[in-house]
């Protein structure tokens, strides 16, 4: 099986209505050869496999759109260290009229992805280079976004404090986490309703063509977050 027909037949298995055009299946390619072009001299993923690449980054980024409703055009979403872009960027390419902030603390991968914004010509895209508990304190980005990510191994109340700052009311944050995630919910229980957040559902997702499986965390966010948050990373965590 070819990469295109890979990147066909597993959204085609996620059930999400999505037709890949052929401008689509060209950006994930070379998406693809730009990771493993510039993982050569950063570190972007351990994942060098062509075809690892498109399951377990591409496929795993684009399943959190079983939780997202992306007909209204001008849903703003923001990816909290993001990396090599992940999961804005394959979101973005499958949902080209989404508005997408990307936000990393390391300036190298934002060089990056300010790279494969001009590679694949991807408009409505920004690349940040800060921390998440420092942009969340700015008036211009704070509780300004309908979506707030993170496919992140930081565990809920950490990523809870990271995220909820940036979310609207009426919006939501959702989590890309591991399997394992009962203790993690548990501890984050307080903190999200601290936030302004309330957990809506838990989506249990099988990554296709892969024995991964994966949840998605979806938490509304019902009221304005303290000012006092976010706090600076050493109390956080």
């Amino acid at each position: 099986m070819d990469l295109n027909d890979l990147l066909i037949s597993s959204i085609e298995s996620l059930n999400l209505n999505i037709e890949l055009t052929d401008k689509m299946l060209k950006q994930f390619i070379t998406y693809k050869d730009k990771i493993l072009e510039w993982n050569k001299n950063i570190n972007l993923t351990a994942i060098i496999d062509e075809k690892d690449i498109i399951l377990k980054h591409f496929i795993d980024s684009i399943s959190i759109l079983k939780v997202i409703n992306l007909n209204n055009k001008n849903i703003s979403l923001i990816d909290i260290g993001t990396g090599a872009g992940f999961p804005g960027i394959p979101v973005k390419i499958v949902n080209p009229s989404l508005k997408l902030t990307l936000v990393d603390s390391l300036n190298k991968r934002i060089k990056f992805l300010n790279h494969i914004i001009d590679s694949l010509e991807l408009e409505n895209v920004v690349a940040i280079h800060s921390r998440a508990e420092d942009l969340g304190k700015d008036s211009l980005f704070r509780e300004n976004f309908d979506i707030a990510t993170s496919r992140a191994v930081a565990n809920m109340k950490v990523l809870c404090e990271y995220n909820l700052p940036f979310v609207k009311v009426g919006g939501k944050f959702i989590a890309l986490k591991g399997p394992n995630i009962n203790d993690e919910l548990l501890e984050a229980k307080e903190n999200i309703k601290l936030l302004g957040g309330e957990i809506e559902d838990i989506k249990y997702i099988n990554i296709p063509k892969t024995d991964i499986k994966h949840t998605l965390i979806i938490v509304n966010k019902i009221h304005q977050t303290n000012t006092k948050y976010p706090r600076k990373s050493g109390k956080i965590k």
